[in-house]
């Protein structure tokens, strides 16, 4: 369909029937042999992609202190986990709150408070970039003197 014919059709000037070629009356609802879809193996899934390089990080929301082994299998594992204690109970909070500085101290990483009741824990290999402007004002970019 030619440029004119398109902005005619747009405009409603002329119908537009092109669009039939688009459907094929072949196509059938789900798969017939029952197999599941397939992705192609020569294609990477973010997922492990982002696991070979280390790109991964971890969120975590316990809603009591037997969830912290989640935060401790992701921490072991060598990823940053971002661990939100706002639906706990105040003591439960503190017992999982020790429970990472245990873990912290243990594999030689660090943990920072977030906001109120949430916290990152990263491992040893991690380094935390601060994002305040003043950090980076020295930078030349923006400082046109």
């Amino acid at each position: 369909m030619g440029s004119v014919r398109k902005a005619s059709a747009w405009l409603g000037l002329v119908d537009d029937n092109d669009d039939e070629r688009y459907y094929d009356d072949d196509y059938s609802e789900g798969t017939e042999s029952g197999d599941a879809w397939v992705t192609d193996p020569r294609v990477k899934v973010a997922t492990d992609t982002a696991e070979e390089k280390g790109r991964r990080i971890g969120t975590v929301t316990p809603d009591s202190f037997r969830d912290a082994r989640a935060v401790g299998e992701l921490f072991r594992e060598g990823v940053p986990v971002i661990m939100n204690l706002t639906n706990m109970e105040p003591g439960d909070a503190k017992r999982v709150v020790d429970f990472a500085a245990g873990l912290i101290f243990g594999l030689r990483g660090s943990i920072d408070r977030v906001s109120n009741r949430v916290f990152l824990l990263t491992p040893a290999d991690t380094e935390i970039i601060s994002g305040e402007a003043s950090a980076h004002r020295s930078d030349g970019f923006f400082n046109q003197s």
